[in-house]
């Protein structure tokens, strides 16, 4: 089973996705500018949200981190390990980040990877087993990173988001992961305007009639974009990916509905606290194929959505949305066992959809269609 969901929000003024200098992230499309939020950034909001988390347990979720010293040290501690032997634990793993084992001096990993709990307590226990064999503290010292992370090579059961996202590792001690999940760079309908916001803020102790002014000035780029999200999603390669996890087929059940939940009611943070652009998406579209034949309807899009005096930008967008999909319908001959269409406003739907009136009601036939199939 092969899913891909289409999505459109339109965001009010916003610095949803900053770039190095604080710029809200854009791109070119259509040879016109637009608002963007990165592939990273999409994912990030989704795996650490709630929706997912309360959905699947946090024991199904991973951690992504470089600080995997800490936690080997944490759970050797909690083994009784004395401190001499935990002080050169600390370095040594510091070398898992890379195939040659070099260990650095900050008690990091060189890269930021991708841990199962299975991963941690793997690791955990061939560094004690490590220990226990060296026999003193010396013998110890001379053991190698690279040693330890050929010991664990064998396979382990991976959590939920690893095989959802994947995992590329340049380290023997931990497998690479084929993702399950392609998510594309959202971007902008419109044509993007890029804003800034000039602010002061005021000194609350200044007397009347001392210093006159602001205690400090700033100023911050916004945009307000309707922006179109694709992502897709291979459930057999899920599942293969889940090899060695109990319950697979029915954790999987759970996390497809919660993670298009997710998606659609979850907004990235960049800038939240100033601009609190907490949008739901006005479509929400769900194609189910058995073939593996990707299609985005980016190109609806070529030439810029706006707001006219017959439309406003989200019904623009749901327009020429629906107008791409008919074209690749009648032009294409792409097999499609079902696509549930859910919209907020009164613009019709593509011709070969389910149209459902309510957003839950698209979870629900998704997982239906997981169980029937699984």
């Amino acid at each position: 089973m092969f899913i891909e969901v289409h999505m459109l929000k339109n965001y009010a003024p916003s610095n949803l996705n900053r770039d190095d200098t604080g710029s809200p992230k854009s791109c070119l499309f259509g040879g016109v500018p637009r608002g963007r939020i990165s592939s990273q950034c999409q994912k990030r909001t989704v795996r650490t949200s709630d929706i997912l988390r309360d959905a699947v347990g946090i024991e199904n979720l991973g951690l992504r981190t470089r600080k995997l010293p800490k936690l080997i040290v944490d759970e050797l501690a909690a083994r009784g390990i004395g401190e001499e032997y935990l002080a050169i634990v600390r370095k040594k793993i510091t070398g898992f980040g890379n195939k040659e084992g070099k260990e650095s001096k900050d008690d990091l990993t060189a890269q930021i990877m991708f841990f199962s709990p299975a991963d941690i307590a793997a690791a955990a226990e061939c560094v004690h087993k490590s220990i226990k064999e060296a026999g003193s503290i010396a013998a110890f010292e001379k053991v190698k990173a690279k040693d330890l992370q050929s010991d664990m090579r064998a396979l382990r059961p991976i959590t939920l988001d690893i095989a959802l996202f994947g995992r590329m590792i340049t380290s023997d001690a931990f497998r690479d992961v084929e993702a399950a999940m392609q998510v594309a760079h959202a971007f902008s309908t419109n044509r993007l305007e890029q804003e800034f916001d000039y602010y002061t803020a005021m000194d609350d102790l200044l007397a009347q009639g001392e210093e006159t002014g602001a205690g400090m000035i700033g100023d911050v780029e916004f945009n307000s974009n309707c922006y179109y999200h694709y992502f897709n999603l291979d459930v057999d390669q899920l599942l293969s990916n889940l090899d060695g996890v109990e319950a697979k087929g029915e954790l999987v059940i759970k996390a497809i509905p919660a993670l298009i939940r997710a998606f659609a009611y979850s907004s990235p943070s960049g800038k939240q606290n100033s601009f609190a652009a907490h949008q739901l998406p006005s479509v929400v579209c769900v194609e189910i194929k058995k073939e593996k034949i990707p299609v985005s309807y980016a190109n609806a899009f070529v030439k810029p959505a706006y707001a006219g005096r017959e439309s406003n930008l989200i019904d623009d967008s749901i327009l020429k949305l629906v107008k791409e999909i008919d074209r690749i319908d009648d032009k294409f001959d792409i097999p499609l066992q079902k696509r549930l269409w859910f919209c907020t406003e009164e613009v019709a739907a593509p011709s070969a959809s389910q149209t459902l009136g309510r957003v839950a009601e698209v979870f629900d036939s998704v997982s239906n269609m997981l169980r029937e199939a699984i």
